[in-house]
């Protein structure tokens, strides 16, 4: 039975172009995922577009002297060039800032303010008086309170990577001026999670299949109790606020707009509506977005789950009109040879300027291959040679070109008739009949390396049978079973193009193209042994073509040589001046065991612990609320700097320092290799 299947991907920022972490967090598998379905005969309608209001992009265009529009005109098009040449096959590829997309964010906003879903709450924020704008945290600047780096961020401090919020900036500046900012007040309206908490909980409740780092983060944050969150900023860039939601509710909305986490994911709606009106049915979306047969799925990355697993379902649970997501099959991180991909460090392997150097099948295969479904991966160039060769040209592309060539040597390029099957011949028939529904099956499972080295393995079985079957000897020997064998090899042939087309779409049709079969496929057409005594092959030509040393050696100095220029430069901090032993000696460094641990109310990074130092017990207020959850912290033991002089941070008094590890943004806690009691001196 057919089924109606929305697929969402991660909207990618359009501050950038694409690299192979996004590709392998929200991309690929949702393409293979949708391109099984398709074949299947299901009714699937594949929605993405660029994400393109934000901090960032504002910065950007400020850095460059131009306006955001032309920022995110220029990487619109790179991204969506770059997805078509690599197949990904949506159906609509939108724009958040598009007329459609600023209708649809503003009507759900205002549905939710006509509802009273919203808390309006008056607060004071910094403001640039010579902008004439409120500053958002990354327009802020100073000196960062931990290490004294002078050029900190309002969020992070870039050099030593402590989380920081505005107010904890020492001598803050505005970065669009360098004007003094000054506190002044504003209104905004905020989302009220803690009231809709009960109803998400029991909804994840019902969706135990999801993977477990999905449902891991999801129920940290509930432990943790779900707060107000702002759905609105103050901005010169975004979708503005209605003017008759704010007029109503007394306030100014001049330069106030949707905040990009509300408006972004509104963007899988806004798109579906324009490809419903570019289908000439505007009215169609609907079928997909407010009918409950619908199964919804969001593709994203790890760094995603809250926004599309709590945030947004509670946007459509209080809005009452859509559908909420069956699943949400995020992926971990993929690193790159070895390390943390960095954009900023230019440490990464750009979509467009691969495609450039390689086909887009030998990349997709080897992703798919080593997709990080449960855990971070590691691309590497070496690896990607292998796969390509080994896999691909060596298993794959030599079955087919053995086939085809046999055929056209010794059959006039005709399917030659099958007769008698051997118990061998059964075996590899056996095989292929099964193959759909057991590949189709690991598709639906998300269990993309799975489906993939299932499906090679299918070509390896090939590859053994065309050795043990031996064409060559039984010829002359025994025609019949010569001209059954090659008619099996040429039935695998086709199976293989239709069972590897979600993950290799350019090599199926080719593969197709060969045999002379249409392209009109579906996916049990794999078992259907399809070709006819008789039917006409064309000649064969190499499918794949092996990757010299010489193609990957650049790529692979290119990454090292910006991963060792980047040394002095990068996120980690300089050595600081030498001291003696003397100075080190002042600190009281101990081992302390984490007793609570609980996000400091109106923050977003501070966390207050509180911890045992053999027998005291003492608070110690930290920025570690973005690397870690406050559930897993209990328990822990950590090292502190125990006789720093205490600080008052948001009212609470901090008496002592955590130490931390830092490196490209991510921050490890230091602890001890062995167990050891709280209070212990380090020397």
């Amino acid at each position: 039975m057919s089924e109606k299947i929305l697929v969402t991907s991660a909207l990618p920022y359009a501050n950038g172009p694409i690299h192979l972490g996004h590709l392998a967090g929200a991309y690929l598998p949702a393409d293979i995922f949708v391109r099984y379905h398709r074949l299947n005969g299901d009714d699937v309608v594949y929605i993405c577009g660029s994400d393109e209001h934000g901090v960032p992009i504002m910065l950007r265009a400020r850095k460059e002297g131009v306006s955001p529009q032309e920022v995110v005109d220029r990487y619109h098009t790179v991204i969506k060039k770059s997805f078509e040449q690599f197949g990904m096959s949506f159906d609509y590829y939108g724009r958040t800032s598009s007329p459609v997309h600023y209708e649809t964010s503003q009507d759900i906003f205002r549905m939710l303010a006509t509802k009273d879903e919203f808390i309006l709450k008056k607060e004071k924020q910094l403001f640039d008086p010579e902008a004439g704008i409120f500053l958002a945290d990354r327009f802020v600047r100073g000196i960062c309170p931990k290490c004294g780096y002078e050029d900190a961020y309002g969020d992070q401090c870039e050099k030593c990577g402590t989380s920081l919020s505005p107010s904890d900036l020492i001598e803050p500046r505005s970065a669009i001026t360098d004007a003094v900012p000054v506190m002044k007040e504003t209104t905004h309206w905020y989302l009220p999670l803690e009231k809709y908490q009960p109803e998400l909980e029991q909804w994840i409740a019902g969706h135990s299949d999801w993977k477990s780092n999905v449902l891991g983060q999801i129920k940290s944050w509930f432990t943790d109790g779900l707060r107000d969150r702002a759905v609105t900023r103050d901005l010169p860039w975004g979708v503005p606020v209605p003017e008759d939601v704010a007029r109503k509710a007394g306030v100014d909305a001049k330069g106030k707009v949707l905040y990009v986490w509300f408006d972004a994911p509104i963007g899988y709606i806004s798109a579906t509506r324009e490809w419903a009106r570019e289908k000439g049915d505007p009215e169609l979306w609907k079928k997909y977005w407010q009918q409950h047969d619908t199964r919804l799925i969001h593709f994203i990355g790890k760094d995603n789950i809250v926004f599309h697993c709590i945030i947004f379902p509670a946007v459509l649970k209080a809005d009452g009109r859509f559908v909420l997501p069956e699943n949400v099959p995020a992926n971990e991180f993929l690193n790159l040879e070895g390390d943390k991909l960095s954009t900023s460090r230019d440490y990464a392997v750009w979509l467009h300027e691969y495609l450039e150097k390689f086909e887009p099948d030998s990349l997709r295969y080897t992703l798919a291959s080593i997709m990080p479904e449960s855990k971070d991966a590691d691309f590497s160039w070496k690896d990607f040679q292998a796969r390509h060769n080994n896999e691909l040209a060596d298993i794959l592309g030599n079955f087919i070109n053995r086939t085809l060539t046999f055929v056209h040597k010794y059959f006039d390029g005709k399917t030659p008739a099958a007769s008698v099957f051997t118990a061998e011949d059964e075996q590899l028939i056996a095989r292929i009949k099964e193959a759909p529904q057991k590949l189709g099956a690991l598709i639906d499972r998300h269990q993309y390396k799975n489906y993939v080295r299932e499906a090679m393995d299918l070509a390896r079985a090939a590859n053994k049978y065309f050795n043990d079957r031996a064409p060559w000897k039984t010829r002359k020997e025994d025609p019949e079973a010569c001209a059954t064998t090659l008619n099996i090899c040429l039935q695998t042939t086709y199976a293989l193009s239709v069972l590897l087309d979600p993950v290799l779409p350019f090599t199926g049709r080719k593969i197709r193209a060969r045999l002379n079969m249409d392209n009109t496929i579906h996916w049990n057409s794999a078992a259907d042994m399809p070709l006819k005594a008789g039917h006409v092959i064309d000649k064969p030509e190499i499918i794949f073509r092996k990757i010299e040393d010489s193609a990957i050696e650049p790529e692979i100095e290119r990454l090292q040589k910006n991963k060792q220029g980047n040394t002095v430069t990068s996120s980690a901090a300089p050595v600081k001046d030498e001291i003696t032993i003397d100075d080190f000696q002042k600190l009281d460094l101990r081992t302390a065991r984490v007793l609570k641990a609980e996000r400091v109310p109106k923050t977003d990074k501070l966390v207050r612990l509180e911890v045992e130092v053999g027998e005291e017990i003492r608070t110690i207020v930290s920025g570690i609320a973005h690397h870690y959850d406050v559930g897993e912290l209990i328990g822990r033991t950590i090292i502190i700097i125990a006789n720093l002089k205490p600080v008052k941070l948001r009212g609470i008094e901090s008496r002592g320092m955590l130490l931390t590890a830092e490196h490209d943004g991510t921050l490890s806690l230091l602890t001890t290799m062995g167990a050891m009691p709280s209070g212990s001196s380090i020397a």
